[in-house]
């Protein structure tokens, strides 16, 4: 240890290089604290970053960043190797307006040559990598880091029997921090890996096997082979992975410098035929007082107390419209036996924990996969069962195959609730809902709701309940619902029916979702500049509600759709019906959505003001096309 601080001398992975293992032992400390620190302000995803911390330290030594490629799958781990790779300076504004992204972003940095914030991509982007740099006949290292969660993932497992196929070197380290894939055993268990990581017992392990090849029956060469993989996953776990052609060495505990340097040295040097894989063991919050006792080690965090872990919560008078989805589907399910609930690996985010509190037999967390997920809720639907399939809008992304070919074209009553649509803030683009109308409501027979408060959401979801003939899908925000007061219980939705809100005679609002509430702050406004408008509540995306659309563009000078959506979504049904209807040319007709580009991470008002559909923007979309609307239409 130096009382000077070792950061203080890094100011990119080149200066680690020539560190002692002392040294390195202090810059890990520091990089812990620096990151604690940070993230008390920021907020952000703190326990798995607490996690890798030794690890990520060792790898910028080991390896030549970024001439080395280094991907993080999912990157919820990487505030560590942001800090190590020229952004120490800029630590504090992870997640803020402006600052840095909470994963890894190839325009951010030369040293991330991978975006990754979708979970089980690295295995698969790295094997590009891999097959590039033999093709250009290059020399450099390619590391994935991959968490026991990511692998979990049909994606990774394809990517694996993949690479187990070719001859390229590939080094893949699995961060196992929860998942017992096999747990080190006495001091042995540290000896181990750097054994079958070293050069010694690579050569006789070779030697073995070639005088096998040269010498023995074509019985006993495969015995032999057999014998030594098996020998050495029933010490070490590593079967699996030696059955898709990768070389295991592990496991490693991940915290002990002492133990990973000397095995990365040695995986790096040893010239390696095939994959290897290294298995690494960490504790998520490690070194972190407050996130290791805590149930999800602080994965994700808001504002907290560096010195008691407290996190600073924002008081509401509003329940989250997550939790009015559990609670609302606990309450369908006590009347429903049929009822059953699925989720990928989110139990708590999408508060099907709660469900499984009290249907702990009807609950299902069938892992990092989301394909799989959809296509399970649609065998359970196949025999009378009611499943309700809660999945972030950015994550059904992953199954829309399944949800096509296995859901929408068998007529499968699978219900889809839908949560973080819209823009989601700090997460940034890579979660946020933008595209799920426009991928469901193309769909033949697919129900598409948008309740636009938390007591539309109770009735969506007993409308949901109702459905048994087709899928439906019903999305809903992250965070608080606007306060309004909650039904004892849901009513079913007349499909495909709107709602007029308030009546006008100037212009029309038809609002799909929680936009609602803009639209009214907007049409007040204009109320004081002596326009009218009348602003309705579409409810459904699909089928549209014929009647109210036609009502509404034949009676009005401007009709403004209002979605927090993508292009290509409710204000593409609603066009194209006005069209077949004749009705384009008798008004003035504003589609608003989200831009077409991605919206950066941020405050979710201020994504919102720089996606322009906050009150203003669309006060500002009624006076354009009013002094556009040249001249004045009689009405009908």
């Amino acid at each position: 240890m130096t009382d000077r601080p070792v950061l203080d001398t890094i100011n990119s992975p080149a200066d680690m290089r020539d560190l002692d293992d002392a040294a390195l032992k202090q810059c890990a400390d520091e990089v812990r604290s620096e990151v604690i620190d940070a993230v008390s302000v920021t907020g952000g995803h703190l326990g798995s970053s607490l996690g890798v911390v030794e690890l990520t330290v060792a790898l910028h030594h080991v390896f030549d960043t970024p001439h080395d490629r280094l991907i993080w799958d999912v990157g919820h781990q990487c505030y560590p190797h942001k800090l190590l790779t020229e952004r120490r300076d800029r630590l504090h504004t992870l997640r803020q307006p402006g600052g840095l992204y909470g994963f890894t972003k190839r325009s951010e940095s030369r040293y991330d040559p991978f975006g990754a914030a979708h979970s089980s991509t690295s295995i698969s982007a790295a094997l590009g990598m891999m097959v590039a740099r033999d093709l250009k006949q290059e020399k450099r290292h390619i590391i994935a880091v991959i968490g026991d969660g990511a692998i979990t993932a049909g994606m990774a497992y394809e990517a694996m029997n993949n690479a187990g196929a070719m001859d390229g070197k590939l080094i893949v380290i699995l961060n196992d921090n929860d998942m017992s894939i096999a747990p080190p055993v006495g001091a042995i268990s540290h000896y181990l890996p750097r054994l079958l990581s070293g050069k010694t017992y690579r050569s006789i392990r070779r030697f073995a096997l070639k005088t096998a090849a040269d010498y023995l029956p074509s019985s006993l060469e495969r015995a032999t082979k057999r014998l030594d993989e098996y020998a050495r996953g029933f010490i070490s776990g590593g079967t699996l992975f030696e059955e898709m052609g990768f070389y295991y060495v592990g496991p490693v505990d991940g915290h002990n410098l002492d133990h990973l340097l000397p095995v990365l040295r040695n995986i790096r040097d040893v010239e390696q035929k095939g994959p290897v894989l290294l298995h690494v063991k960490t504790n998520k919050g490690h070194g972190y007082a407050p996130a290791e006792i805590s149930e999800d080690r602080y994965h994700g965090v808001g504002q907290f107390d560096v010195v008691t872990g407290k996190q600073q919560k924002t008081q509401s008078n509003a329940p989250s419209y997550t939790k009015v989805f559990a609670q609302s589907l606990i309450k369908e399910a006590h009347k429903d036996d049929s009822i059953v609930a699925i989720t990928a690996a989110m139990p708590s985010g999408t508060g099907l924990d709660l469900f499984a509190q009290e249907h702990p037999s009807r609950c299902f967390d069938v892992a990092i996969a989301e394909q799989h997920g959809v296509t399970f809720a649609a065998g359970l639907a196949t025999e009378g069962m009611k499943p309700f399939a809660a999945i972030y809008s950015t994550f059904l992304q992953r199954a829309y195959d399944q949800v096509v070919h296995d859901v929408a074209l068998q007529s499968l009553p699978v219900r889809f609730a839908i949560d973080r649509a819209g823009l989601v803030g700090a997460d940034g683009p890579t979660h946020a809902g933008s595209f799920d109308v426009t991928y469901l409501a193309t769909l033949p027979n697919f129900i598409v709701m948008a309740p636009s408060d938390e007591a539309e959401l109770v009735h969506a979801v007993s409308t949901a309940v109702s459905i048994n003939d087709r899928p439906c899908a019903f999305r809903y925000p992250r965070g608080e619902g606007v306060g309004v007061t909650l039904p004892d219980e849901g009513t079913p939705w007349t499909i495909g029916k709107g709602r007029i809100i308030r009546e006008g005679h100037h212009v029309a609002l038809l609002c799909l979702g929680t936009r609602l509430h803009e639209a009214l702050k907007a049409a007040d406004s204009l109320a004081q500049k002596g326009i009218t408008a009348t602003v309705a509540d579409a409810r459904f995306a699909k089928p549209l509600d014929e009647d109210l659309i036609c009502q509404l563009a034949r009676h009005h000078d401007v009709l403004v759709t209002l979605e927090d959506g993508s292009i290509g979504g409710f204000a593409s049904h609603v066009m194209t019906l006005l069209a077949h209807r004749d009705l384009l040319s008798g008004t003035q007709v504003r589609p608003m959505t989200l831009p077409d580009r991605f919206v950066p991470h941020g405050k979710p008002h201020g994504q919102y003001e720089d996606a322009r559909l906050n009150a203003p923007h669309i006060e500002e979309m009624v006076l354009l096309a009013l002094d556009k609307q040249k001249p004045k239409r009689k009405r009908a």
